[in-house]
């Protein structure tokens, strides 16, 4: 098979005389339209990736998310299980260590979002010290993508019960554009329809013009096909022939990216069992199709906040999750509590492999969820250990199902051996978006202040943000 030398644009379309008009069809995803390497259109503009960011507050039970073994052949552990369906695309993250400057409680753990230290601490008032890492890659697909998407990002929110001790933003907001332009969640499904579909409309039934279209563009194909490569050839020809088979059935085919229906569900506030699940569900469903539809590519989900007063009710608790996580006697009910938040982030990670995208991929294909808390271990607010798990490819700039552990796990719950840095994690995921980055966060070292969980014999110094990625999460396909 060839590949011609011809190009295209994405934008390009067969045309055809139809009555005193022109006719257009748009053309499928062909290597004329793609660089050399095939990752990014001939003109640069990259092949559409998305994130999710999707946090769980409190942590996890350590002994029951990490796996045993590393590499491509880990089991998934209990607090892994939800995601059994999307193993295949499953990456976890272990050992690291967060070195925020400062211990106070939840507030340190959301470094592991930004890479960078709280700013304006007073006791339990903080801002985020600087912008997230979906409002970085938000930064880069505006600056990159032409057309960009319609909606920059979107802040997702299930849970409405927040900390009632905490104060500032860190731990109001997973999404910050910088310290003091934090990005709160929107917690009613029918408000994140409107904002992602409000302006779509119903387009009226043009059957038989698709018809006719599809006549008066042959002529056109012909001559566009003695210009392509043997493999662009090919795509074509199956590109019309599948456009002939549907003539009959055109009148009812619905348009590409159809909106969904304006959801009944508005997740109410001061109700005493939070509808979580059917929330989850809704909000996932509307932002996977904005995904399809390229309505937007960055989104982050806060399932539960950290400190929030959350109580699981549809799996039998009547204790706030938050306060099981500080009970030495109540570890069981947290590690239930956190399989039943990744049951519900499974329900978006299905959902996206589900569905494919306009380049034909689907959405864990050329997308990432990237899970994670504001601490490792909610009993003693640990942030050594602090755990990612990356769901999703991004068109293999990362690896498909991998464990990387920094070092083995040893030591008790408060005094977690640890070793790098989770803004290396971050970095990795910045560069696989925009491989001209050259660090995420705070590169500056600054002395360590009060009681550090973690390294037994930690620096006197050390910097949150990171200019290094981790090799073994890096795909065929990384451009970094």
């Amino acid at each position: 098979m060839s590949r011609s030398r011809f190009s295209l644009s994405r934008r390009a379309v067969l045309r055809g005389s139809v009555g005193t008009g022109v006719a257009c069809v748009g053309l499928p995803l062909l290597e004329a339209m793609l660089n050399t390497n095939g990752d990014a259109l001939a003109g640069g503009t990259p092949l559409p990736r998305q994130l999710v960011v999707y946090f769980i507050g409190n942590g996890f039970r350590l002994d029951q998310l990490e796996p045993a073994t590393t590499g491509a052949s880990f089991d998934l552990t209990p607090e892994l299980n939800p995601l059994m369906g999307v193993e295949a695309y499953t990456k976890v993250v272990t050992g690291l260590q967060n070195w925020c400057a400062y211990q106070v409680t939840h507030h340190e753990g959301m470094t592991a979002f930004n890479g960078y230290t709280m700013a304006e601490l007073s006791g339990l008032y903080s801002k985020a010290g600087g912008p997230t890492i979906d409002q970085l890659v938000a930064d880069h697909i505006e600056a990159s993508s032409d057309p960009s998407p319609l909606i920059r990002s979107v802040q997702i929110g299930i849970s409405r019960r927040t900390s009632i001790m905490d104060s500032g933003t860190t731990m109001f907001a997973v999404s910050h554009r910088s310290t003091n332009e934090p990005l709160f969640p929107k917690f009613n499904p029918q408000e994140i329809f409107q904002l992602l579909f409000g302006e779509f409309e119903d387009k009226p039934d043009d059957g038989e013009l698709r018809l006719a279209i599809i006549d008066s563009v042959r002529e056109d194909a012909n001559k566009l096909r003695a210009r392509l490569g043997s493999v662009d050839r090919e795509r074509l020809d199956a590109h019309l022939d599948g456009l002939a088979q549907l003539e009959e059935k055109i009148k009812t085919l619905p348009p590409v990216c159809q909106p969904p229906e304006m959801p009944s569900q508005t997740n109410p506030e001061g109700v005493q069992n939070e509808p979580l699940t059917d929330v989850n569900e809704v909000m996932a469903e509307l932002l996977v199709q904005a995904l399809k539809c390229d309505v937007t590519r960055v989104a982050s989900v806060q399932f539960i906040g950290g400190a929030a007063e959350t109580v699981y009710t549809e799996i039998g608790q009547n204790n706030a999750h938050h306060n099981n996580t500080h009970n030495g006697g109540a570890q069981a009910e947290v590690h239930e509590g956190v399989v039943y938040a990744m049951g519900q982030v499974a329900t978006l990670a299905n959902k996206m492999r589900e569905t494919i995208d306009p380049t034909g991929k689907n959405l864990l294909e050329s997308g990432l969820i990237m899970v994670g808390s504001d601490c490792s271990e909610g009993l003693t607010h640990s942030v050594s250990r602090q755990p990612y798990i990356l769901i999703g490819n991004l068109r293999d700039s990362l690896v498909g199902k991998y464990h990387y552990q920094s070092v083995p796990k040893s030591g008790n719950d408060g005094s977690l051996t640890a070793s790098g840095n989770t803004s290396d994690v971050l970095m990795t995921v910045l560069k696989a978006f925009n491989p001209e980055a050259t660090s995420v966060g705070d590169m500056t070292a600054r002395n360590l202040q009060g009681g550090w969980y973690g390294t037994g014999n930690p620096p006197n110094q050390a910097a949150t943000g990171s200019n290094k990625v981790i090799d073994e999460l890096l795909g065929p396909a990384f451009g970094g």
